[in-house]
C-alpha cells in the first residue's frame, strides 16, 4: 500500500473513532441528564362539585387523567381537588402516593392542595400543610381578607434515584384579595429553609407584574417557564374551559438556585367531542423538567 494513503487511512479511521467516542459521550450525558432529572407538574383540576354543564368532572376527567398519564411527572401539585378527585385519580395512577390534608377541617373536608410523587423514586421524610392565616396551625383558619380558606401542603423527600433531599410547597392562593396573596407568599417564604433545594408549585391567583410574585422571585426562585421562555406570548393559564391563552399566566412552577432548569411547557390539551374541544380543567397544566446542580450543593 502506498505510504501516503496509508497515512490518510489511518487518519480518517482515528478521525472516525473520534467523533464515534463523541457520539457516545453525548448518549451517557443524555441518558445521566435523564436519570436525575425531575418532571414536575402542577395542576388546577378544577373541583368536581361545579356545576359546570358539558365541563363538569365526569365528562372531562378522562382528559385530565391523559394529561397525567401523557407527561407522566415524578412530582405533581394539584389544586381544588375534593376528596373523590383524590381517590379517582390514585385509582388510576396506582404508582403515586400523596401529601395533603383538606382545607376546611384538616382532614377530609373541603378541597386539597395535594402532592402526588412517585413512590418508587421518593421517600417521604416529613410533610405538612399549614393555613395562609395569622395562626397557620389552625385547620380551617383565615385572616387576611380572604373569604375562602387558602393553604399550602408541603413535603420532605429523599428521592432515591439521586440521594438528593428537596422539599417541595403545593399552594392555591386566594383569587380576590391582593393582601392575602401579598401576606400568603411572605408567610411561605418563612417556612422555606434556605439551605434545602426546594420547588413552589401552584395556582397563585396573581400576574407576574404583582408583588405576590416579585417577592417569590425576589427571594431567589426562578420561575421555571420564564427561564425558558423569557420573551413569549400566549401564556396565559386560566381559560375558563374555552382555551384562551392571551391572559396573564397564574400557574408557576417556581425552583430555587440548586436546580437547573431544563425544560418548561404549558400544556393545552383538549379532546374533540364532535366538533367542540373538551379541556381537562379550565387551567392550562404547567409542567417543568430540572435537575439539581452539583456546582450549588
Amino acid at each position: 500500500m502506498n505510504t501516503k494513503n496509508s497515512l490518510l487511512s489511518s487518519a480518517m479511521l482515528l478521525i472516525l473513532l473520534a467523533l464515534l467516542s463523541c457520539s457516545s459521550a453525548n448518549l451517557i450525558k443524555k441518558e445521566e441528564k435523564d436519570a436525575v432529572a425531575i418532571k414536575v407538574m402542577t395542576f388546577n383540576i378544577r373541583y368536581g362539585s361545579a356545576e359546570d354543564g358539558i365541563n363538569n368532572w365526569d365528562n372531562r376527567k378522562e382528559v385530565a387523567f391523559d394529561v397525567i398519564r401523557n407527561y407522566y411527572p415524578d412530582l405533581l401539585g394539584m389544586q381544588e381537588v375534593l376528596k373523590f378527585q383524590l381517590d379517582e385519580t390514585l385509582d388510576q395512577f396506582p404508582y403515586y402516593d400523596y401529601v395533603g390534608v383538606g382545607r376546611d377541617d384538616g382532614k377530609t373536608g373541603g378541597e386539597y392542595s395535594p402532592l402526588l410523587y412517585l413512590r418508587e423514586r421518593f421517600i417521604v421524610d416529613t410533610c405538612g400543610t399549614f393555613w395562609f392565616s395569622d395562626t397557620p396551625e389552625i385547620p380551617g383558619s383565615k385572616s387576611w381578607g380572604n373569604e375562602i380558606t387558602r393553604i399550602s401542603s408541603w413535603a420532605r423527600l429523599f428521592d432515591k434515584f439521586t440521594g438528593n433531599v428537596i422539599e417541595i410547597y403545593n399552594l392555591h392562593l386566594d383569587h380576590k384579595s391582593k393582601d392575602s396573596r401579598i401576606k400568603s407568599a411572605r408567610l411561605l417564604l418563612k417556612k422555606i429553609k434556605p439551605n434545602i433545594p426546594t420547588i413552589i408549585t401552584g395556582d397563585f391567583n396573581s400576574s407576574e407584574d404583582e408583588e405576590t410574585i416579585k417577592l417569590i422571585s425576589d427571594s431567589g426562585f426562578k420561575d421555571t417557564y420564564r427561564f425558558i421562555y423569557a420573551n413569549s406570548s400566549h401564556e396565559g393559564t386560566y381559560h375558563r374551559f374555552v382555551g384562551d391563552d392571551t391572559g396573564d399566566k397564574i400557574d408557576f412552577i417556581f425552583v430555587s438556585n440548586h436546580f437547573k432548569i431544563l425544560d418548561a411547557e404549558i400544556i393545552k390539551t383538549y379532546r374533540l367531542t364532535g366538533d367542540k374541544k373538551q379541556y381537562p380543567s379550565d387551567h392550562f397544566p404547567v409542567v417543568a423538567e430540572v435537575a439539581i446542580d452539583d456546582r450549588v450543593k
